[in-house]
């Protein structure tokens, strides 16, 4: 998305005194949303049959779910109305209960129900002073879930090292979005600025003055709309791994790239410190030429990988999958998977790792529940799309000698908004205000580079950052991490649980895998 875009603010509506206790501007009548703001919540076990899984950890964990009633076009409230799924542990300590803390893990689009126990098994603490709420955003998971029929799990393909290969790529983008034409009635309302709507919908429904929140990676976007839509509500809010809030939208993927390139160099060092091991070179700068050498093989002819084949479309994405956590357990995956890879690039007949089995049939097999489509709706509906397709190319040709292996995937990772059937029914939101925040992250974060960390910083005037220096991982707090950073969570934990944020932007210190 183009950072010089035109930008409406449009104001959610509700009750008349809550919008004036909030500072909130409201965008119609004041009784619009009042029926749903007051519905009953009626709580369940979360359960809904033999085959759900989900529901049943989540019964298990002693969570209760509901469905929360929204409009599905804020600007039409008495119109067609959608389900939201929500899921609910109550604080452990009622008589020290400070309010609701809403989860959110990012995707965009991952559901967030399961969340609800998780924040709870990572932090007692958290769990003792409040509610724990996890939502499925509009569109996925049980909130009146999308699904385009992709034939093709997600959409994450690199459009190569040609004009004739991106031609490939852009031919099965336009396929996909042609796919999602009989949601078109859904699509415009897929935005972020929807879902923040949603959450205070949800917010009221659960007789709460205010919600705090916690949100990793695309969450912390979701977090930033609904300061800016309602900032009087906005209670103690956690921002991890920032996505910079001028890039959200289908854009939102252009700058991973030199970052990227970052953490692999990184893990290519921990690597050649273990080539007797992984065969992977003897040098930082041998390993990264093992990686170039399996990207060219798979450009020639596709890598066989067991029952699988790998491509110069799909070789990037493992590597983006695989960066991102930077644990001794972490590299060591992404080493054996490469092994393997590389063996297959001599010729050799291979059988994949448990990891790279599961991330091929994955990349390969048709969407089962819509995650990947909705995903996509969600960044379409964020921001405008530019429709020149040939750009996309002319972009990716332009940083082809910088960015030679990330550029020609995430210049173009969401390729198919160029071809979507809807438009975006408002504006993205400029996020600009001065409400506390406490925003975390690594200042090696190959997903949310530290760039775009420091301009949400720059965005929330009213916060404060705390960074993990030296650390290549997207996600640094307790909940969303199997490598969480002690220093980290007491900031999160000081903040939530006290409301004292940092009297100043911090660090703390990451421990790298040596």
């Amino acid at each position: 998305m183009a950072t010089a875009v035109i930008i409406a603010l449009l104001a959610p509506s509700g009750c008349a005194s809550a919008l004036a206790a909030s500072g909130a501007r409201q965008s119609g009548p004041d009784h619009e949303l009042a029926h749903l703001e007051q519905q009953k919540n009626l709580w369940r076990d979360c359960r809904t049959g033999p085959g759900d899984e989900l529901g049943a950890q989540l019964d298990a964990a002693g969570a209760r779910c509901a469905e929360v009633t929204v409009p599905l076009d804020y600007s039409r409230p008495d119109g067609r109305t959608i389900k939201v799924a929500i899921s609910r542990l109550q604080a452990t300590d009622p008589g020290r209960r400070r309010g609701a803390l809403l989860i959110n893990p990012g995707g965009p689009g991952d559901p967030g129900r399961i969340y609800a126990p998780l924040l709870k098994a990572a932090a007692p603490a958290l769990a003792a002073r409040y509610d724990l709420i996890g939502m499925d955003p509009r569109f996925t998971g049980r909130s009146t879930p999308m699904n385009c029929q992709w034939p093709i799990g997600d959409y994450l393909r690199s459009t190569g090292p040609d004009r004739r290969a991106f031609d490939r790529i852009a031919a099965q983008a336009e396929d996909l979005a042609a796919r999602c034409v009989g949601q078109r009635e859904l699509l415009p309302h897929a935005s972020a600025r929807a879902t923040a709507r949603d959450m205070d919908v949800i917010r009221a429904a659960l007789g709460e003055p205010k919600l705090s929140y916690l949100g990793g990676s695309y969450g912390t976007y979701l977090g930033a709309v609904y300061m800016q839509l309602f900032p009087g509500r906005a209670d103690r809010f956690v921002l991890d791994s920032a996505l910079d809030p001028d890039t959200a939208g289908p854009g939102y993927a252009r700058p991973m790239g030199p970052a990227l390139a970052a953490a692999l160099k990184e893990w290519a060092g921990w690597a050649a410190h273990r080539h007797d091991r992984y065969r992977l070179g003897s040098t930082t700068a041998r390993v990264l030429d093992t990686v170039h050498r399996i990207d060219r093989a798979a450009a020639r002819d596709p890598l066989r990988i067991g029952r699988h084949r790998v491509d110069t479309h799909m070789f990037p994405v493992i590597l983006l999958v695989s960066l991102g956590r930077d644990g001794e357990q972490d590299y060591a995956s992404l080493a054996a998977d490469l092994q393997v890879l590389n063996d297959a690039a001599r010729g050799a007949e291979v059988t994949p790792t448990r990891s790279l089995e599961e991330g091929l049939t994955f990349l390969s097999s048709p969407e089962a529940d819509g995650a990947g489509s909705a995903r996509m709706a969600i960044t379409c509906a964020d921001g405008p799309a530019s429709r020149d397709v040939g750009a996309h190319y002319r972009d990716i040709q332009a940083h082809r000698a910088d960015e030679p292996l990330f550029g020609p995937l995430t210049r173009a990772m969401n390729l198919p908004c160029a071809f979507w059937p809807a438009s975006p029914a408002e504006p993205p939101t400029q996020i600009r205000n001065a409400v506390p925040a406490l925003i975390i992250g690594a200042s090696g974060d190959p997903k949310t580079p530290y760039p775009g960390q420091r301009a949400m910083r720059r965005a929330l005037s009213g916060s404060r950052m705390v960074t993990v220096r030296g650390a290549f991982r997207h996600l640094v707090s307790g909940v969303f991490t199997s490598t969480p950073n002690a220093c980290v969570d007491r900031a999160v934990h000081r903040y939530l649980l006290d409301g004292v944020l940092p009297a100043r932007d911090t660090t703390c210190t990451g421990i790298p895998a040596r």
